[in-house]
């Protein structure tokens, strides 16, 4: 029998550890790259385009559009049909112009006025309206709060927007191919006292014409999605958008209902810090809910632009809250609630999902925005 020399057995020793460290290296670097691929890190920041699909721009400065350029942002603007601040004909104003300045940054939303709802022709009037937005590069149609909790019929009785007046003007839509999108209701701490609410407090302190607690009369929360509701069963073609989680933010068990039963609706995230507690309360399940549904979320953050002395304070603060939101859904940092609440961990969702939550998802449920953005 031939004899192995003791060199040659070390020599083929060696070159099996070798083999061995170099698989577990490969394998390693592997798994690293396998990593770097499925999920995004925060300074990938920039290079995502994004689409904030829920912004107010009540200002004719433009720091906060060439601020958005260089985060890589582009938005939808909304108008509102609101009883308060700038009105719905100079918040339009704003936008067209706007809107010429920066054609490849800035999409519009408009909106109807229900000043005249009971005219026999109120209908023709409205549709006639949004005809002439469309010809001036609305791309959307926004409805507001006012609708279900300000609107009364000429005997007093609310308006909610299931109500038969407003469906050729819904089926307008439907057959021009345009979305609705609807903030129908208000949170539901909205119907609590001021001092059992954890996230709303300022907005109804500073707004008790809104503070539903404070008029039992009004519908109530219950009214307010019922009839939404209704709406998308009346009208099971229209693409629907529902501001703020559908205001269905406390309870993401409740949203999840409605998605599964409406496969034309989808909900902005413009109302981030519910979801923070949601992570808070169990992360797993606010992640996995955010993995089922992940074609039904478009990123919002319902930022009121407003006149500033100080661009620069402005767009440093707007910069950080951007990142601050991209963190969450692309890592699982770890953040404090400012009130000390307690605090949260970031959702990390993978590269694919964060793509539809920023871009993907707007481009499917806003699309004549992104024909307007090409």
């Amino acid at each position: 029998m031939h004899k192995r020399s003791p060199n040659l057995l070390f020599a083929c020793f060696a070159i099996v550890l070798l083999s061995s460290h170099c698989s577990n290296r490969n394998t390693l670097e592997g798994n690293n790259r396998s990593q770097e691929e499925q999920y995004y890190i925060p300074s990938d920041f920039e290079s995502v385009e994004k689409f904030d699909s829920h912004i107010h721009l009540n200002t004719e400065q433009t720091h906060f559009i060439e601020q958005a350029a260089k985060d890589n942002l582009r938005f939808l603007v909304i108008v509102d049909d609101r009883p308060f601040g700038i009105t719905m004909e100079d918040q339009q104003k704003i936008v067209r112009k706007q809107l010429k300045a920066f054609p490849n940054q800035i999409a519009y939303a408009t909106t109807f006025s229900v000043k005249n709802f009971d005219s026999y022709n109120w209908q023709k009037e409205t549709i006639a309206y949004l005809e002439e937005s469309f010809m001036n590069g609305a791309t959307a149609v926004k409805v507001w709060k006012n609708i279900g909790m300000d609107l009364r019929d000429e005997n007093g009785k609310f308006v909610m927007i299931d109500d038969p007046r407003f469906d050729p003007v819904i089926e307008y839509l439907v057959s021009k191919g345009i979305p609705l999108v609807a903030h129908l209701g208000e949170p539901r701490e909205c119907w609590l006292p001021l001092d059992q609410m954890k996230l709303h407090k300022s907005y109804y302190a500073a707004h008790p014409e809104y503070h539903m607690y404070l008029h039992p009369e009004y519908p109530s929360y219950e009214d307010q999605i019922n009839a939404r509701d209704h709406l998308l069963e009346k009208h099971p073609d229209l693409k629907f958008v529902g501001a703020h989680l559908g205001s269905l933010e406390w309870n993401l068990e409740e949203l999840a209902k409605r998605l599964d039963k409406y496969p034309n609706m989808a909900v902005d995230l413009a109302r981030m810090s519910d979801l923070y507690y949601h992570a808070m309360n169990d992360w797993e399940a606010t992640r996995n809910f955010f993995l089922k549904y992940q074609d039904r979320f478009l990123y919002a953050t319902d930022v009121q632009v407003r006149e500033t002395d100080n661009p620069d304070e402005m767009n440093q603060r707007t910069h950080e809250a951007r990142m601050h939101y991209w963190k969450f859904f692309a890592t699982d940092e770890v953040f404090a609630f400012s009130d000390g609440a307690g605090s949260y961990k970031g959702l990390r969702l993978p590269r694919e999902v964060v793509d539809k939550i920023y871009w993907k998802n707007a481009e499917q449920w806003l699309p004549k925005s992104f024909d307007k953005l090409r």
